[in-house]
């Protein structure tokens, strides 16, 4: 055996005896080429997982768990008593109830936002806490050996006392081992440190973040209830009695069984349900209007569109639908996962946009409109279709709760539903890679679908610039 063969042979001999005498099963820091020779394999290089995936499946399990624990939160009876009596208090004209309910519907759909804000930090901290985990499980061995370096040198310091020198010579030559040792276990020992100390501080966050999550779940849960109280005395106030609504919801139902596409459905809804049919001869009357301004008084509008407050009696849409683009807001909070125009999953191109939302989320309308249709309709579940005037209509499916009526005008910001616990089952709908309830929105021109794109703000969150 050659000088150079022997030379890391009896470095490496030297270290393990190191090791033996420091109370070690094996020798926690060997220079890097010792390490290799003794295994006789390259490092092992650590493949990454996918990050993308990694936050969407825990995104998923997140969100799963905060769904459980608001199912488990509810109203207490004082609550509900002190919410009622405020309501009683209000003045019960259309024009007091109607702001108060969009007032309400908007403070709800701020806390949903906030609501699946806490589920996307709190699926971000886990990561983060998990990674930890990962990182000190898989360094378990090498942090035991660490740990129990530090035990034996905390009871025996070096460099005199660790070890039990016969001369000099091995005194000299223990001093240098320890020189090569001792720096790993002190960059190891600081990283442990650093580790628990980003643990602590996560675990903080997550329990943190969890309490604002509880409370934002209740400040939901009592604005739900105001809201409802609000929606019941507002229907109080409608012309019409329960039997004659009773009777056109009963003919809606029926025209709904009948009808074989969306735009069947709206013509004979607008032809027989004479509710609908006066909303959108008021939507007309509008329309007319508008084109007999002269050009000032249609510049004046669309300024009025852009900075103005609607008159808050109206029965027709304020402003030409053509005219708020940009402006609206999405009706629910949410993540949107199809846009016009994409594959639907079963080889057509998207009629409409999709958002995947969260249970229990609320619906408002986008624009101002008359309720054309609000019930079951085939596969698209529970479906509301808004008369929003310039020849437009908006159709929203995939609910679960409809909180408005046929016939009803509505204004941008008004409830219309809440999103049930599952995704509603059709055929483009389960093409979508999400178990999550989803609002499928379809603008509609005459009888032609169009992209909706162009009527949204900028980010899909900003407030509609036409309510109250």
């Amino acid at each position: 055996m050659d000088a150079s063969t022997c030379k890391p042979k009896r470095a490496l001999l030297a270290g393990l005896s190191l090791a033996v005498v420091a109370g070690l099963s094996q020798p926690p820091f060997l220079p890097e080429a010792f390490a290799q020779e003794k295994s006789g394999t390259q490092p092992r290089i650590v493949a990454e997982s996918d990050p993308t995936a990694e936050l969407q499946r825990e995104r998923d399990l997140t969100r799963s768990e905060l769904e459980t624990l608001s199912r488990t939160m509810t109203l207490s009876a004082e609550k509900a008593a002190s919410l009622k009596q405020s309501i009683d208090a209000l003045e019960k004209s259309t024009v007091s109830l109607r702001s108060a309910l969009i007032d309400s519907a908007n403070r709800r759909k701020q806390l949903d936002k906030q609501i699946a804000a806490s589920g996307e930090k709190l699926a971000e901290l886990n990561i983060r806490r998990d990674k930890i985990h990962g990182s000190l499980k898989e360094r378990r061995g090498l942090l035991a050996e660490v740990l129990a370096a530090l035990q034996r040198m905390g009871r025996n310091p070096p460099p005199a006392l660790l070890v039990t020198p016969d001369d000099a010579l091995a005194s000299v030559r223990s001093a240098i081992l320890l020189g090569a040792v001792v720096p790993g276990i002190r960059k190891e020992t600081e990283r442990l440190a650093t580790d628990l100390q980003e643990l602590a501080t996560l675990s903080a966050e997550i329990l943190t973040e969890k309490a604002n999550f509880t409370t934002t779940v209740t400040n939901n849960l009592e604005e739900e209830r105001r809201m409802d109280l609000l929606i019941v005395e507002n229907d109080k106030l409608s012309r019409k009695t329960a039997e004659e609504l009773e009777a056109e919801r009963r003919h809606a139902k029926d025209l709904a069984a009948r009808a074989t596409s969306l735009e069947g459905l709206i013509g004979s809804l607008e032809t027989e349900i004479t509710s609908v049919r006066e909303a959108a001869a008021l939507a007309k009357a509008e329309e007319e209007k508008r084109r007999q301004m002269t050009d000032e008084q249609r510049q004046k509008a669309k300024e009025l569109a852009e900075n103005g407050v609607p008159d808050k009696n109206r029965i027709a849409p304020a402003y030409a639908f053509s005219d708020l683009k940009n402006k609206l807001e999405l009706p629910v909070a949410g993540e949107i996962i199809r846009q016009f125009g994409d594959a639907d999953g079963t080889g057509h191109p998207a009629k409409g946009m999709t958002i995947a939302s969260t249970p229990g989320m609320l619906v408002t309308a986008p624009a101002d409109g008359s309720v054309v249709f609000a019930g079951v309709f085939r596969s698209y579940g529970q479906v509301v279709i808004l008369n929003t005037g310039d020849g437009y209509h908006l159709v929203m499916s995939g609910m679960d709760q409809i909180k408005t009526r046929q016939g009803k005008f509505v204004f941008a910001g008004e409830p219309l539903a809440v999103m049930g616990e599952k995704r509603v089952a059709s055929a483009t709908a389960l093409a979508l890679e999400t178990d999550r309830p989803t609002l499928y929105i379809e603008f509609r021109k005459g009888d032609q679908p169009v992209d909706s794109r162009p009527w949204w703000t900028a980010t899909g969150t900003g407030k509609a610039r036409n309510d109250t």
